[in-house]
């Protein structure tokens, strides 16, 4: 089997060089689509799409097994102006690999695509697996996971990959994004008349500034909220009768986003709109058996700060891959091919033999 693996590393390593050469902004990822179509189908599987997300199934599906859902996204943000590479040259200079979406998440996203394809053809497998490469992740968009979750079996675990480093993420952040409207009215600025709705604002900033949320995860700590824009009036001599503000909120597991927006309705005066509520936070038990699969081979649990697709997952996950969290949306993003065939080794010891 281990000439099986060293095979599929190097087939999944020329894919994502083909990746990387092909742009695939979010919205835009049509022609990677193709590309993992046929990386799948010539290997044997039977791939489906919908839309730019393309999936395949063990087969049959045996509903008396459990479920497992191998994911990660082949969309990518735009480079920054600072890049001193070509981001779509995937330039090798010795075990390093550079290019746009290198290492979020081309690198997870192919090696779990080998994964699949390692186990896909074996008998008797304790579980059914599905691998599904899906896009508009960098977005949190409507055709990404979310629209092609309703279209598979129901799942009992997911594993999400995203550059960890191989360790185990068992906690993610969720997040709101709050849309708020302080009103007053208008009056001449040289006159007493008037109800400036930038002083009404200025209290609900002010709470959200030094609210602090009683319940704190040991993992992910507290929930934290940071007003990040504001915009009131039209010229000098105008009391505003509308100011704006949006706020960032990164909620831990123990709060839902339904949960902070009615708090957050309650202490301020100002009309609040969340965007949505459905990037919630997550987490999963330390006794869940691959949580302990993963801690016997070695790997480190903790909390991540950051969001991915496994927030709109209603189902265990873990976020584990290749790849460091660091370089992600870096200029000369990069991955090491050392660490694509480790991930591989990785993801495969993590499934071997699993019993949910």
């Amino acid at each position: 089997m281990s000439e099986l693996i060293e095979r599929l590393s190097e087939d999944a390593i020329q894919l994502l060089i083909q990746l990387i050469q092909t742009p695939s902004f979010s919205r835009e990822e049509d022609q990677t689509a193709d590309l993992i179509f046929r990386f799948l189908a010539f290997h044997g599987a039977q791939p489906q799409r919908d839309k730019n997300n393309v999936w395949a199934t063990t087969r049959p599906i045996d509903a008396s097994k459990p479920t497992i859902l191998l994911n990660s996204h082949h969309d990518t943000v735009k480079p920054g102006s600072t890049w001193t590479y070509d981001p779509f040259a995937a330039v090798q200079e010795g075990d390093k690999l550079v290019g746009l979406g290198s290492n979020d998440a081309g690198a997870s996203a192919v090696s779990l695509l080998a994964t699949f394809l390692y186990f896909h053809q074996q008998p008797n497998l304790p579980f059914n697996l599905i691998c599904a490469i899906t896009a508009e992740e960098e977005v949190s968009g409507a055709n990404g996971i979310r629209a092609m979750l309703p279209l598979l079996p129901p799942i009992d675990l997911g594993i999400v990959g995203e550059p960890t480093q191989m360790d185990l993420a068992i906690a993610e952040k969720g997040l709101v994004v709050l849309d708020c409207v302080a009103h007053g009215r208008t009056g001449h600025a040289a006159r007493e008349e008037g109800e400036n709705a930038l002083y009404k604002a200025l209290p609900d900033i002010q709470w959200f500034q030094h609210y602090q949320f009683p319940q704190v995860s040991e993992l992910l700590g507290p929930t934290k909220m940071t007003v990040t824009q504001i915009q009131a009036g039209s010229q000098h001599n105008v009391v505003p009768d509308r100011c704006t503000f949006v706020v960032d909120v990164r909620t831990n597991e123990l709060y839902s986003n339904e949960e902070v927006v009615q708090l957050v309705r309650e202490h301020v005066g100002a009309d609040v709109t969340p965007r949505s509520t459905h990037l919630n936070s997550s987490r999963i038990a330390l006794t869940h058996p691959l949580v302990q699969r993963g801690l016997a081979l070695g790997r480190r649990t903790f909390g991540s700060a950051t969001l991915s697709d496994q927030s709109m997952m209603p189902f265990h996950t873990v976020k584990v891959g290749p790849g460091d969290s660091a370089r992600s949306h870096t200029p000369n993003e990069y991955i090491l091919l050392s660490e694509i065939r480790a991930g591989i080794r990785g993801y495969v010891a993590l499934l071997d033999g699993l019993q949910l």
